[in-house]
């Protein structure tokens, strides 16, 4: 027998689709997976439809993510910044004659006057909105860290500016394809820390001058080989953090949203430069909770 549910809430992302059955307060009641939006061939509608019917025909959904994008089911525009949850849930881009919302980006002008954009972010957002309630107090520093590292700030809950830096397809790219790098370990904290250290030394360098400390530091037997990569990635850690504080501006507490290995080394990045405390959210939690913010709001817009 199925399990009975209100709606469904789908993260779907490059690599990988979750689909949640929820209730109709938004909590969990069955889930499935399935393949990202880059291994679904333009099947995106196939795909969905043969996970969701073991939970009956024609619930409603509520999608985030890359599954919006061109590479996606449908296009879901940008929504600019600044962005409330109503502006969000307003601009999400319909299917199946409003069956199916699919949730968009955000856009905006970066502090250094270039275009920027985040999809699937701002739907953790509005969930750490939900599941923190004093970010809707005053200005609040968010960071979603990732591939594409998100810097975002919030007045009084508004979504107002935003700061992409990749950071993790930089660290990926430079202990997978470069000399750097020559023997890849585990990312063990005390390297980490290391490069943490290191880049604190001198704060105003530029972070191409400090790259190949990697491999100068393991020719010079200042650094084991193994621990190359994790040096690596403090040293970019760091320069993410002082970067995005420096342009942004400081925060007495800064929120980090995401998986708990990459939030707990920005912690410790921000804890090491006295940088501000750290609060830390769930990124699952975090989406599934924005997911069934939109879908109240949808719900009570329709009403």
């Amino acid at each position: 027998m199925s399990a009975q549910g209100d709606f469904i809430a789908g993260d779907w992302g490059t690599s990988h689709l979750r689909l949640f059955l929820c209730d109709a307060r938004g909590a969990v009641r069955d889930s499935a997976t399935g393949p990202g939006v880059a291994g679904s061939d333009g099947r995106c509608g196939e795909i969905f439809d043969s996970l969701a019917s073991k939970w009956g025909e024609h619930l409603p959904a509520v999608l985030c993510g890359m599954v919006g994008s061109n590479i996606g089911w449908l296009q879901a525009p940008y929504a600019p910044c600044p962005a409330t949850l109503a502006d969000i849930a307003g601009r999400s881009a319909s299917l199946r004659d409003g069956r199916i919302r699919i949730v968009p980006g955000l856009e905006c002008r970066n502090h250094f006057d270039a275009p920027d954009f985040m999809r699937g972010e701002e739907t953790q957002i509005l969930g750490a909105l939900a599941l923190a309630p004093c970010l809707h107090q005053g200005r609040q520093l968010l960071c979603l860290p990732g591939t594409h590292s998100k810097w975002a700030v919030l007045n009084d809950g508004v979504v107002s500016e935003f700061l992409t830096a990749p950071t993790g397809e930089l660290f990926n790219l430079l202990s997978t394809h470069s000399v750097l790098i020559r023997e890849r370990g585990d990312l063990t904290e005390p390297a980490f820390c290391h490069g943490l250290a290191q880049f604190a030394r001198f704060p105003a360098a530029q972070l191409l001058h400090r790259l190949f400390e990697c491999r100068s530091r393991s020719l010079a037997g200042e650094l084991v080989p193994r621990d190359a990569a994790a040096f690596l990635s403090g040293l970019l850690v760091a320069s993410d953090i002082a970067g995005a504080v420096a342009a942004l501006g400081p925060a007495t507490t800064v929120y980090l949203i995401g998986s708990p290995n990459l939030t707990r080394l920005y912690a410790d990045g921000l804890g090491h430069h006295g940088l501000g405390q750290s609060h830390t959210i769930d990124g699952s939690a975090a989406a599934l909770a924005g997911l069934a913010q939109i879908r109240r709001q949808l719900v009570t817009h329709a009403n």
